[in-house]
Formats: C-alpha cells, structure tokens, sequence
C-alpha cells in the first residue's frame, strides 16, 4: 500500500464559510491556469465547480468552452466532509480518492485537511502520481485555497 498524501491547513475563516469556499467558490480560488484539463494543453479553464450532492461531478469549462470531468462527489456533508473519487485527464477507472474535512478550532478558524489516497489505481504510475500530487497539493489547496478565507469572516 502506498501512503496517503495528507495536507492539513488551518484557515481563517469558521467552518460553515471554510466548506462553502472550499466547495461552492471552487473557480475563485483553483489555479486553472496551472492545474486543470486546459492547463495540460497550454491553456488556462475557463471555470471549475464541484455539483453539491452524492454523485454530483466536479466539472471544468476548459479554455475553448468543453467540458471536463474531474470527479464525482462520493460523500456531501455540508461543513464537514467532501470525499471525491478523483480522476483530473484520466479515464474513471482511474480515479485516485480526495477526502476533505473541515474541523472547528475556534468561531473564526477552521483546520481543514486532505487526505488523497488510492494511489493503486494508477498501476504501475502509482508512485510517481502520488509524488507529484503531494508537490501539487502544496500549491493549490495549501496556498491558492489556504488564501482563499483570507479577510473573509463570514
């Protein structure tokens, strides 16, 4: 078994904002002109959002207006939990699995953590998958979206 990549950040904001930010303002705060299914073609998405419920997709509005999945949601629990099987410019049956959880510390902070796990799917790739997911991560959940409750209190 490969280990998990696990990030855990905490941000600035109390954890019913913290979610909502996190899921609901996905395209504020996702670097698509780096991570995304356009930025693999040169080009920066035009849109990312993650549908709120069991089953719903995260979805990219790539650079010339198509649409890309990059997962579907396995577990919604609203300032709690997001868990998606994860398979950004891969085939379904290649999805890896990101699990999100939002913890209160305090009425303005929120720990958030998440675990990417199942490297397995990825065969032979496994190992280097999980290595460069663990580079990726730092840049955009625990920079790009670690900024995003910056000021925000609400």
């Amino acid at each position: 078994m490969i280990e998990p990549v696990i990030k855990s950040i905490e941000v600035p904001c109390n954890q019913a904002h913290a979610f909502r930010m996190f899921v609901e303002n996905t395209a504020s705060w996702w670097p698509l002109d780096k991570n995304s299914v356009s930025a693999m073609q040169g080009h920066a998405a035009r849109h990312v959002e993650i549908e709120t419920r069991v089953g719903g997709q995260v979805l990219e509005t790539t650079h010339d207006g198509q649409t890309a999945q990059w997962g579907t949601v396995t577990c919604y629990e609203p300032s709690d939990r997001l868990t998606l099987d994860w398979h950004i410019g891969l085939p379904q049956d290649k999805a890896s699995t990101v699990d999100v959880q939002f913890e209160l510390i305090s009425e303005e902070r929120t720990r958030v953590t998440l675990t990417h796990s199942n490297w397995e799917s990825f065969g032979d790739t496994a190992r280097d998958m999980r290595e460069g997911y663990n580079s990726g991560w730092v840049g955009v959940f625990e920079e790009a979206y670690g900024t995003a409750c910056q000021g925000e209190k609400a």
